[in-house]
């Protein structure tokens, strides 16, 4: 291989890491594929891998070491991450060249969405009605959610077209949430503010996935990456948090007024009906390919049943847990069949259906409340119980796979699982 194609192969890499870290893959997988596709090039090289930065060294040579370092500035859309597991999938059995694996990834960062911004906001609207059926099945409580949904949803589209806003959206939509929700029950009599009430609308800022993506990393030892998703994760819910206590401030509400109790007023069968209306604005909200809606739906319920069968026999805490593990263990099933979508992609809508997401903003908002000496506690059990449900479903995975490795080279037929 010559110097100028090895510069092309560590170009490439560096560049698809830091594009596989905007679009939220764990450093493990990184790496993995970092090592895998230079082996596959027959090249090989170091690295250094962090969420946001990518750095790829080349070998010694003659007239010094090429290295090259790439950082994606902003996040990848959901409808990116199809053509981009593709690509992974492409490098990492060195099926596609250096230099078409970067025409390619040129194709997938400029592509434009693939809905207008009306679509992009109804969606939002359409994905909080279904998850106000899940957390707070009540007429009244649906309609404010869609409404809220609908209004988030255009603080998203302006955060988006102007940058210096982006970073203020969730503080200043958990403040407008808050306000018109509290404003709102005391027009109408109530003696609380249900706090399941202000999740749907909220829920896109809710840091599931970065919460789950530090624990997965920590226990990988990446400390470094793992440790700082936690932090962003943490600063993301207290954001939130803030939003919600200024308004509290604002309106002179007390704190124990904001009640976490769930009221059903519709029926048993509404939190099953929210989640596919869920899948519904999810759709719309975050424009993947039409063929991902019948996996959708089969990702989702399927998380929805393990959470549900989880509270009801194991409690509150554990069915976080459950629905994770299985969570994660259907999405890489459903992954190695022909024609299914990346498994990555099929985790991230399940994570913010799982309930120790919402308690977590829950938690923190009554920490300064009347409950605060339990509720900071229950908060990083019920987020960490998430993310340990996915570590167990991958553990679980990796030994099923390698017993069904070891029994295919016994019997001397192909391994039927890689």
């Amino acid at each position: 291989m010559t110097e100028t194609a090895t510069h092309q192969q560590i170009r490439f890499l560096a560049r698809l890491g830091a594009t596989m870290g905007a679009a939220n893959y764990p450093v493990t997988l990184v790496r993995q594929m970092v090592e895998r596709a230079s082996a596959a090039y027959g090249v090989p090289s170091d690295y250094v891998a962090f969420p946001n930065h990518v750095q790829v060294i080349g070998p010694i040579t003659e007239s010094g070491t090429p290295v090259k370092a790439a950082h994606v500035k902003d996040d990848l859309r959901f409808d990116q991450t199809f053509p981009l597991a593709r690509l992974v999938s492409d490098a990492m059995t060195g099926r596609v060249r250096p230099v078409e694996g970067e025409a390619r990834l040129d194709r997938i960062l400029q592509a434009p969405a693939r809905f207008p911004s009306w679509v992009t906001v109804l969606g939002y609207g359409v994905q909080s009605a279904g998850l106000a059926l899940v957390l707070e099945p009540s007429p009244l409580n649906l309609l404010v959610a869609t409404v809220l949904g609908f209004m988030v949803g255009v603080f998203c589209e302006a955060g988006r077209r102007v940058g210096l806003l982006q970073h203020l959206v969730p503080a200043v939509s958990a403040f407008a949430v808050s306000v018109i929700c509290i404003a709102g029950a005391h027009r109408l009599g109530f003696d609380h503010v249900s706090l399941r009430a202000l999740i749907p609308p909220l829920a896109m800022f809710l840091p599931g996935a970065a919460i789950t993506l530090s624990v997965v990393e920590l226990t990988a030892r990446d400390v470094i990456s793992g440790s700082s998703r936690l932090i962003a994760g943490f600063m993301q819910i207290a954001q939130l948090a803030f939003g919600i206590l200024i308004a509290t401030q604002v309106l002179g509400t007390d704190g124990s007024q904001l009640s976490p109790e769930a009221i059903n007023k519709i029926g048993p069968w509404a939190p099953w009906l929210g989640v596919a209306v869920y899948s519904v604005g999810v759709m719309l909200f975050l424009a993947p390919p039409l063929s991902f809606l019948p996996w959708l739906v089969l990702i989702t319920y399927t998380a929805f049943t393990a959470q549900f069968v989880g509270d009801m026999t194991l409690g509150s805490y554990a069915s976080g847990f459950c629905g994770g593990l299985v969570l994660t263990v259907a999405a890489l099933t459903i992954s190695r069949r022909s024609g299914a979508p990346p498994a990555i992609t099929l985790i991230l809508p399940g994570f913010w259906l799982l309930v120790p997401g919402s308690m977590g903003l829950i938690g923190v908002t009554e920490l300064f409340g009347a409950d605060g000496d339990s509720a900071f506690p229950a908060t990083v059990i019920s987020m960490i119980s998430v993310a340990l449900g996915l570590q167990a479903g991958l553990v679980i995975w990796q030994l099923v796979k390698r017993r069904a490795t070891r029994r295919a080279l016994g019997d001397g037929r192909p391994d039927p699982v890689q």
